[in-house]
């Protein structure tokens, strides 16, 4: 490994997404394009291509997708259509490193996220289809050995804290005393990992990330083995 394979984000790039947040409307993100497609998009598409062949070594069959629509990079307009906030554009940059097996955020995934005010990474299963829930709770019950394992391993642990809803009420078919309740009534399977708001802009940032997605490989197997899928 060599310094020079990493890739980083940019000081325009943060600073179009504050003029974004500033400027939040069809008109001026228009007149701005060329800006977005150069200092964000073509930014973001870099570095997700430059996270391919780290990721596929991490783990084999999470994918790093450099394209401008339908991959790792998240769209920068937001569903408005059952939204009261009309807001057309994201003010952040999302990139999500899916299983190749995936069909939406509600899969397993890695996830980067960069706003001027906020920086973080995130490993897990954001709002799993109910099947999926029930798979992740029937494992952990079953396995609970295995899932304090992946939960607490130190290395996991250094980087990671567990996040996402709870219940306030354990699901059904499950006790309030059960050893495991706490995680087994959680509706978001995901870790997260809060970096400094600059950090994108280092040129270790890369490797930052690639140690961090390392270290969640305990977590992330548990999940795929619970939902059926190959880690």
């Amino acid at each position: 490994m060599t310094a020079g394979r990493y890739a980083s984000f940019k000081p325009e790039t943060l600073e179009f997404l504050r003029e974004l947040a500033a400027n939040n409307n069809r008109e001026w993100f228009a007149e701005n394009k060329k800006r977005y497609e150069e200092q964000v998009l073509d930014v973001a598409l870099n570095f997700i291509q430059s996270m391919h062949d780290p990721l596929r070594k991490i783990a084999p069959h999470f994918t790093a997708v450099p394209k401008r629509v339908g991959g790792s990079l998240m769209r920068v307009y937001r569903d408005t259509r059952f939204s009261k906030d009309k807001i057309p554009y994201k003010t952040n940059i999302g990139i999500q490193f899916r299983h190749e097996k995936a069909k939406d955020v509600h899969a397993p995934g890695f996830y980067l996220h960069i706003h001027p005010d906020e920086v973080f990474l995130g490993a897990g299963i954001w709002r799993p289809e109910s099947s999926a829930l029930a798979a992740l709770r029937d494992r952990i019950d079953a396995k609970p050995a295995e899932w304090l394992r992946a939960r607490d391993d130190k290395k996991f642990r250094a980087h990671f804290q567990l996040g996402g809803e709870v219940l306030t009420r354990p699901p059904k078919g499950f006790a309030r005393d059960h050893p495991q309740i706490e995680d087994i009534k959680r509706k978001d399977f995901i870790a997260v990992k809060n970096l400094e708001v600059n950090d994108p802009l280092d040129k270790r940032f890369q490797q930052k990330v690639e140690t961090a997605f390392a270290s969640a490989a305990p977590f992330m197997s548990f999940l795929c083995k619970a939902v059926g899928i190959a880690y």
